[in-house]
């Protein structure tokens, strides 16, 4: 069974800064806002009222800060995040925010590659709480628990950059996701999305196999054009009821979202694993496999930009080809 998540562990240790409450003197207005309002929702699931904060992902959140870590997975160091930066292509100074970002992996990442700005959006407090204890403690970082779906004032139109890394099959329902996107983006902003490859990689749906008489393994696909929610568990056998949910859908899904939001596709990348397997009988086969079969997929999108001039051949006001 493939699971969406990959394993890499990496102890927490860090000193523990102040975080929102602190922070929120520096930030931007309506960042300020959002943190007045993050902080008011806590109080209310103090309560019981815990509206669209609630995460599932905070019952699994010390697992996966632990498999995840301070760099990222094997998977995250050498394919995921070379990809996403190499699409995002972050300039210094620009502004960008991190959908469903965890730890803050990518995040630090950023401003590592001197990013005027970056926040971090993610429903679960632990691993937002895990973000800070990461550090960098910094002015240009901020994170803020909040629903990715739901971006409230962050929707503002100044980001320059948005991403969502290996979380988008996490999210049950994507239209709002990407037009929370398309509203936080200036004009001209890029968006770059990195997930399982949703046409070789469906949990329970998808496995290996080898081939004795081609000498060949190959991928088998079960299920795909159907949505589906797969529940993937952490523990098997040891906590049976600590999972977290996979929502399958076919890359058709994902490229309509992401039209219908009024962003446009520039890129796509599918993405193979970097590792070799060892020396022996099966060795060709295996190693072309990981070289013709895909892992991820990572996708850029570009909120169009309206002061761009229009592609030389095409009248103003008048863009159609008749035949």
């Amino acid at each position: 069974m493939d699971q969406p998540r990959r394993k890499r562990r990496s102890d927490l240790k860090k000193r523990t800064p102040r975080h929102d409450e602190n922070a929120s003197r520096n930030a931007h207005p309506k960042l300020r806002t959002h943190l007045r309002s993050q902080r008011q929702n806590r109080t209310a699931s103090q309560h019981g009222d815990v509206g669209t904060l609630s995460s599932g992902w905070d019952r699994v959140a010390a697992w996966y800060d632990r498999l995840v870590g301070e760099e990222g997975s094997d998977y995250h160091r050498n394919v995921v995040l070379p990809a996403a930066l190499r699409l995002l292509d972050p300039k210094p100074g620009e502004r960008f925010i991190d959908l469903c970002c965890g730890q803050g992996v990518l995040a630090r990442m950023l401003i590592e590659q001197k990013a005027g700005f970056v926040v971090g959006i993610d429903a679960s407090q632990k691993l937002i709480t895990a973000a800070h204890q990461r550090g960098p403690v910094s002015p240009a970082l901020r994170y803020v628990v909040a629903d990715a779906c739901r971006l409230g004032p962050l929707a503002d139109g100044s980001f320059d950059g948005a991403a969502c890394v290996m979380a988008v099959q996490d999210v049950e329902d994507i239209d709002p996701l990407f037009a929370g996107i398309f509203s936080a983006l200036r004009s001209g902003g890029r968006t770059v999305i990195v997930m399982m490859h949703p046409c070789f990689r469906i949990p329970r749906q998808s496995s290996w196999g080898w081939d004795e008489q081609k000498k060949m393994q190959y991928r088998r696909i079960d299920r795909y054009a159907t949505p589906m929610s797969v529940p993937i568990s952490i523990h098997p056998g040891r906590e049976p009821g600590l999972h977290t949910t996979c929502f399958h859908r076919p890359l058709s899904a994902y490229a309509s979202a992401i039209c219908s939001s009024g962003l446009c596709i520039t890129a796509i990348e599918e993405l193979m694993s970097h590792r070799l397997p060892p020396r022996g009988s099966r060795s060709r086969g295996l190693t072309r496999a990981a070289r013709e079969i895909p892992l991820f997929l990572a996708m850029r999108a570009d909120k169009p930009d309206k002061t761009a001039r229009p592609p030389t051949g095409f009248p103003e006001g008048n863009r159609h080809v008749n035949h």
